[in-house]
């Protein structure tokens, strides 16, 4: 686990702006992302890594909610944060996507090594690769950054995006929340727009 001033800053930001639950989860993601990068063999930007998966979930939080999906808002606030940290412009375009495709691991896991790891380090979050963590270390960090009621916590703060901006969850994970949790919410159809494209055939 690498400790750099840009580290410790990047950490400072996530816990001035995030609730505890997701303060720990942004560490705890961080963490697993590392630990994945290690057992895999996996060379890496560790500060872009760490940059990346601490400032990942900015856009959940009251201080980075603008009118573009969660993931965007976020992305834009740790490309911001990157640059006043002068870090150049490939660095700040690895967290940047770092940031973007954290809730698309579809695309994420095939992209640079840095924005691969940061996506699966988020994903054992959901349970994927948890049992690549060896159990003694996935509970020291479950010691020091305890879960808070993440479950409960987290589709809380996504569902608040949903009602507050639904036009930004509909081709995102946020809609899954929507249509499990919050009354009345519909995603449009892909289909319909096509169907409707104003097109003869």
């Amino acid at each position: 686990m690498v400790d750099t001033p840009l580290v410790t800053r990047a950490m400072d930001l996530a816990r001035t702006h995030s609730e505890p639950f997701l303060f720990n989860h942004a560490v705890r993601s961080w963490l697993f992302a590392v630990r994945l990068g290690q057992l895999q063999g996996i060379a890496h930007d560790a500060e872009v890594v760490a940059v990346g998966t601490l400032l990942h979930d900015l856009g959940l939080t009251n201080s980075f909610t603008g009118q573009k999906r969660f993931e965007i808002e976020g992305a834009d606030a740790a490309r911001a944060f990157a640059r006043e940290q002068g870090l150049d412009d490939a660095r700040v375009q690895l967290i940047w996507d770092s940031v973007a495709l954290n809730s698309t691991p579809s695309i994420g896991l095939h992209k640079e090594a840095e924005v691969a790891l940061c996506t699966a380090g988020i994903g054992v979050e959901f349970g994927f690769q948890y049992d690549r963590i060896p159990p003694n270390e996935m509970n020291s960090i479950l010691t020091a950054f305890p879960r808070l009621d993440m479950k409960r916590c987290f589709a809380d703060s996504v569902c608040r995006i949903v009602k507050t901006k639904p036009e930004t969850t509909y081709d995102n994970f946020a809609g899954d929340f929507g249509e499990r949790f919050v009354s009345g919410y519909k995603r449009p159809s892909t289909v319909d727009f096509l169907m409707d494209a104003p097109f003869q055939e």
